[in-house]
């Protein structure tokens, strides 16, 4: 399955850009701040008409889409997600239902178990630390089982533990077929963790490929004006920035 954005424009957000991305992979994008990378990723889920061009899925507009149809196939989560009622964590992921008819209790309880959630179904969103509350959030998204799954800087409340939790179950979701698509800010967990990257620079690709290519030291420095060196084995490496 394919997810294409042609020749996107947006007013002081996007100039011109045009990716093809493939399900089955982990794809970040990544950049510096006012980048384009969160209007990128709603023009990519269908939630923010850009000016010009089309995004598409498998060949279909998403703008010709339903919006329980396209709701089926994409799975957005928000940068800062709101929560409008103090509902209890179970009762907030069964909400990733609501594109689909019928119960989907299951969906729901697979949801909490891949979030470790469990224990804190019956808690009050009120109640929960704001790592928790991400992690409830990421459980409502996938309790819609989506094909598509789209995450604006998830790790960004999370310690590392949970962060490293994260980005292995946005593995294990590409890996049943799943298409992710992560907007980061922390290159090492792009590196370490990323199937392709795609760097934004003044809402234009700057780069993009593979991980050790896009975010090359060379590239680094160039587009986030800093010196730093990867240090580490691949799958393990961070990033050190120089004095």
């Amino acid at each position: 399955m394919i997810l294409s954005a042609g020749n996107l424009g947006l007013s002081g957000r996007l100039n011109g850009i045009s990716c093809s991305l493939s399900s089955g992979r982990i794809t970040a994008i990544c950049g510096p701040n006012g980048a384009g990378k969160s209007s990128l990723l709603a023009c990519l889920a269908g939630l923010l008409e850009q000016e010009v061009g089309e995004v598409s899925l498998d060949g279909r507009s998403l703008a010709s889409m339903r919006p329980n149809e396209r709701a089926q196939a994409i799975g957005y989560l928000p940068q800062v997600p709101q929560v409008a009622w103090d509902v209890s964590v179970e009762t907030l992921v069964a909400l990733g239902r609501v594109p689909w008819p019928g119960s989907g209790s299951a969906e729901v309880e697979s949801a909490l178990a891949a979030m470790d959630l469990a224990a804190l179904r019956h808690r009050p969103m009120s109640r929960l630390s704001g790592g928790e509350r991400a992690r409830v959030l990421l459980a409502r998204v996938l309790a819609g089982e989506p094909q598509w799954l789209l995450a604006d800087e998830p790790l960004a409340s999370l310690d590392l533990a949970h962060a490293q939790a994260i980005m292995a179950r946005f593995r294990a979701e590409a890996d049943r077929g799943r298409g992710v698509i992560v907007v980061l800010h922390d290159l090492a967990a792009a590196m370490n963790h990323a199937d392709r990257v795609i760097v934004l620079e003044n809402g234009a690709i700057v780069a993009d490929g593979p991980p050790e290519l896009a975010l090359a030291e060379k590239v680094v420095a160039r587009v986030w004006q800093i010196k730093a060196n990867w240090l580490g084995e691949p799958g393990a490496k961070a990033l050190a920035i120089a004095n």
